[in-house]
């Protein structure tokens, strides 16, 4: 499933190279929003829900 879905990078991928990628149409389909670590590709993925997303964002945001 997740190998057809088109992931985006984090704004922030160029900031040392440890970022994440999410795919925003499985998540405007779906409402499951899939995260991966943008340097293991073919690797697990995250499954969270709107607010588990929110919370993360935030929390990224609060440790850039």
């Amino acid at each position: 499933m997740t190998e057809s879905l088109r992931w985006f990078k984090s704004s922030y991928s160029d900031n040392g190279g440890q970022c994440i990628e999410w795919a925003p149409e499985h998540a405007a389909s779906t409402g499951e929003f899939l995260v991966r670590d943008s340097k293991d590709p073919n690797g697990p993925h995250l499954a969270l829900s709107r607010q588990g997303f929110a919370g993360l964002v935030e929390f990224a945001k609060s440790h850039a």
